[in-house]
């Protein structure tokens, strides 16, 4: 059968009319002749999301330092309400530009947004490192969250530089890739800030990095983002630019067409929906919108579990935590990284062709119900079994949390034609963005008054955090579920 197929394919290939210079065509043609797995396609994407995932959090480790060396906050007390300001900064104006990146992707392609995007990383990343004061830190980081638009138009692009069976895998390495970046940019924030007090044979006090101790980290993020921005002006462009007519008066949507009904495995039913649903407005697309909905709850769910994970880890065992250093944090988000890593690769796409993206979004909800029921039983535990039950149990969360949220990316893709993903995934990044701003603050608040009620009846300390993240993980399961999410 997958000869007769590929005989069928190389045939109506002959038929198709390709624009001359239309890179949208070229990258049609690519795709319809590609052979093997497209492990180069694969490198490129996971290199760029990655580049735009360091810096995110990559300032966390340090930032309460940075805080209180820039003299901003009379009282120690006020560390934390200055760095909540930074932290979210980069979210903010992420939220405020996302839509219009998204359009601009659309109008102008997908490669312009991504060279600025990167670029954007090399320069305000290198300059919020020399930050000299409170403002210019904050403007910084807002302004590297408004240029860098590429998330949302780098998701249509795995999309599209893959076909149709591929589609999972390369959606699967945009998430993954944000996920490593999420963790190995903590580690390198936390290992490379002030080397002159970590290392003082090495750095001096009185050398560059003696006196902007915040620098390195961020250096040695912008220099991989300025290797990746190089690298993507070889980037083939998926945008398709022409009005849709050949030289015969047959159109390329007609080709398409022809070849999808010809070879029995294509689906005809998603597509006739799909152009339904092209001439409405993106905010009347239901199948997009309940996609969106529900992905920004379980953002929502996984910023908060991020920053409670490391509050509670850190914490004192009085106040239900594990007492844990910074160190044995990053070792367990390290491990849970590689975890991530090999899942998404491997053995993701298998799992999502087997049950679908909404089903799988449906189990990783309802598995983690349990998991986040666990978590507070873990402190009563000591030694080994701690560090066995901790790696296990964090290593499960974030291949869930990952495996939802690539579930919703390709829902959200597979909801618009073509031309309109940037602006599709714009409207996403922008409710992701602002649910994720929110996500931290809530926790820290959350996380706080916790710890007053040791003594309360229902749910004392730490069980009443852990009880506010299942419900919020159970209201996203239930968005899952028809009439609230449909499909295209």
């Amino acid at each position: 059968m997958g000869g007769e197929d590929n005989e069928i394919r190389e045939r109506l290939l002959i038929k198709k009319e390709y624009f001359p210079n239309c890179p949208g065509c070229r990258v049609e043609q690519y795709k319809d002749l590609q052979r093997g797995f497209p492990i180069r396609d694969l490198i490129r994407i996971w290199m760029i999301v990655l580049a735009s995932a360091l810096p995110i959090s990559s300032l966390f480790p340090f930032l309460y330092f940075m805080i209180r060396d820039l003299n901003i906050a009379k009282r120690e007390e006020d560390i934390g309400y200055y760095a909540g300001y930074i932290g979210s900064s980069y979210m903010f104006g992420r939220a405020l530009t996302s839509v219009f990146w998204g359009i601009v992707a659309d109008r102008y392609g997908r490669k312009p947004v991504i060279l600025i995007g990167t670029i954007t990383v090399v320069i305000f990343n290198t300059l919020f490192g020399l930050s000299l004061n409170f403002w210019m830190a904050l403007t910084t980081r807002f302004l590297l969250g408004s240029l860098n638009g590429l998330l949302g138009p780098i998701k249509a692009y795995a999309c599209e530089i893959f076909r149709e069976e591929r589609q999972a895998l390369g959606l699967s390495a945009v998430s993954t890739a944000w996920g490593i970046g999420l963790v190995v940019g903590p580690a390198m924030g936390g290992f490379l800030a002030q080397p002159a007090e970590k290392y003082p044979n090495i750095f001096s006090k009185n050398s560059f990095l003696g006196r902007f101790p915040y620098f390195l980290p961020c250096f040695c993020i912008s220099v991989f983002a300025l290797g990746v921005a190089v690298a993507s002006f070889w980037l083939p462009e998926t945008l398709h630019k022409h009005n849709g007519c050949g030289s015969n008066g047959s159109t390329k949507e007609e080709s398409i067409e022809e070849l999808e009904s010809a070879i029995p495995h294509q689906k005809e039913e998603k597509t006739k929906v799909v152009e339904r649903n092209s001439n409405k407005s993106l905010f009347k697309n239901w199948p997009l919108m309940s996609s969106i909905i529900a992905y920004c709850v379980f953002a929502l769910h996984d910023m908060a579990y991020s920053e409670i994970f490391s509050l509670w880890a850190v914490s004192p065992k009085k106040f239900g935590g594990l007492s844990l250093s910074t160190e044995d944090v990053g070792e367990v988000l390290a491990f849970s990284g590689f975890g991530l890593l090999v899942f998404q690769t491997f053995l993701y796409p298998h799992v999502e062709k087997l049950v679908g993206p909404v089903m799988i979004c449906r189990i990783g909800g309802i598995i983690s119900i349990p998991l986040l029921a666990g978590y507070p039983f873990i402190a009563m535990f000591s030694g080994i079994t701690v560090w066995l039950l901790l790696n296990l149990a964090s290593l499960m969360k974030n291949v869930l949390c990952i495996t939802i949220i690539t579930g919703l990316f390709l829902l959200q893709n597979r909801a618009v034609e073509q031309e309109r993903r940037g602006a599709a995934n714009g409207i996403a990044m922008t409710g992701m963005s602002l649910f994720k701003a929110i996500g931290p603050l809530g926790a820290g608040a959350l996380f706080s008054w916790a710890e007053k009620r040791l003594d309360a009846p229902i749910l004392p300390g730490v069980q009443m955090v852990f009880f506010v993240l299942i419900v919020v993980e159970a209201i996203g399961v239930l968005m899952t579920f028809k009439p609230f999410l449909t499909t295209a």
